[in-house]
């Protein structure tokens, strides 16, 4: 694996500049090659995974002309008082063709009589015993009538190869009798956090210890993308115990992330560790927060030794750059892995409600709340703290404010990107 700025082919150390975003987000598309195993489940248990081919349909929806409301079907050309010859529900069909100056009672979704093209809705029907009469004016050739395969043609692609299976795609296969789907295998992933100070919930918290949220957040994260989630728990940060996780995460897993021990402290061994039996493409992002982020690929048998692999992200300690690194750049590299097609998330301008400080050359995120008024206007105000220590905040918000690598301070009114939490978080 080359490095971003590195054109020799060398991958011998990792870029020592900040990368910015977009850059960042290239050479991670460029590394992903999508899962390519195939598995067959039932259609229930098919929700939120990726077709691994086209669903074509093997019938008509629907199979047969039917009427979109009740009232009476009858042939267009006989405008004027009809006689009721019998009765069409959904489930049983009118018998026999309906004749010259007849017309059937018929119930919403029941199969249009033959003989028949065209539905009277009932409340513009008098009836008089047998007969009835209404304004011929005012029913058009064909009205309140659905004509077969109008949904769905038989030999058509109900639903494409590489999309997520959602509940509406369930009710769709089903309406085409399709019991069984095939699917992409789901991206396995392998998580763990690293620092001596990290305590899991339920053990003593010790003086200067702080209880370790990275993995309940990177676990909801994961669960929200239908991925396979192994929890490898806290690692401690010893050079041993790190390379013996990171190598046993490659064997067992697509991705391998961790939280914290990416930076250039003495106590941070990731970085080093990876030399040994991967590549760290970079670990330095011109971004905010979640600058220190490495990005690669480990070989858990040892770099040159073939078999196995799987890429790395070593995303930052502090919680809230965890959330924002993750969504930002893991979150694209999983789905693209799933084989899914799927759209970047929604992003839109909003008024800024307070003036915001910032220096071009990085990218950055701001925890906020977008609201909008009664005239349809959205506004946008960022959260009192911005530490990327503060996860309260990430509660509070309901957006990111998006400032772009090159932009400068924001003054009260001016427009900014927002990026929604809501179905992305």
């Amino acid at each position: 694996m080359t490095t971003p700025n590195d054109t020799s082919g060398s991958s011998s150390s990792p870029t020592a500049q900040p990368l910015p975003l977009e850059t960042a987000r290239a050479f991670i598309r460029d590394a992903v090659t999508p899962i390519e195993a195939i598995e067959y489940v039932a259609l229930r248990a098919a929700l939120n995974r990726v077709l691994a081919q086209d669903i074509v349909s093997p019938i008509d929806v629907p199979a047969h002309d039917n009427a979109a409301m009740d009232g009476y079907a009858f042939a267009h050309g006989a405008l004027s008082s009809l006689v009721v010859a019998g009765e069409a529900r959904a489930g049983h069909p009118f018998d026999r063709t309906c004749g010259a100056g007849e017309c059937v009672r018929i119930m919403t979704g029941a199969p249009m009589p033959a003989g028949c093209d065209t539905v009277v809705p009932q409340e513009l029907v008098t009836r008089t015993g047998a007969n009835i009469a209404f304004d011929a004016q005012t029913i058009a050739p064909g009205a309140n009538c659905r004509r077969a395969g109008e949904d769905l043609a038989r030999g058509r692609a109900a639903l494409k190869a590489g999309r997520i299976v959602r509940p509406a795609d369930l009710g769709l296969l089903a309406s085409l009798g399709v019991a069984e789907v095939a699917v992409r295998r789901r991206v396995r992933v392998a998580f763990f956090s690293t620092g001596d100070e990290l305590r899991s919930v339920g053990e003593p918290l010790d003086t200067g210890c702080v209880y370790d949220s990275n993995r309940y957040t990177l676990h909801a994260m994961l669960a929200r993308l239908d991925v396979e989630a192994l929890d490898l728990g806290v690692v401690r940060d010893e050079p041993d115990a790190i390379e013996a996780a990171l190598r046993s995460a490659a064997k067992s897993a697509d991705v391998v992330l961790t939280s914290g021990g990416v930076s250039v402290g003495d106590a941070d061994f990731t970085a080093r560790m990876t030399a040994t039996f991967g590549d760290v493409a970079f670990w330095q992002l011109a971004m905010r927060p979640g600058r220190p982020l490495a990005f690669g690929r480990l070989w858990p048998d040892g770099r040159g030794a073939g078999g196995t692999s799987a890429l790395f992200f070593g995303l930052p300690g502090n919680p809230v750059a965890v959330m924002v690194s993750f969504y930002q750049l893991v979150h694209d590299a999983l789905v693209a892995m799933s084989g899914a097609i799927a759209p970047r998330p929604l992003q839109f301008a909003a008024a800024s409600s307070a003036p915001i400080k910032k220096r071009p050359g990085r990218t950055e995120f701001l925890r906020a709340v977008a609201t909008r008024d009664k005239t349809g206007t959205w506004s946008v105000t960022p959260t009192r703290s911005q530490g990327s220590g503060v996860l309260s905040s990430m509660s509070e918000a309901n957006c990111f404010i998006v400032l772009a690598h090159g932009q400068g301070d924001v003054s009260v009114g001016e427009p900014v990107d927002i990026m929604p939490f809501e179905g992305l978080i």
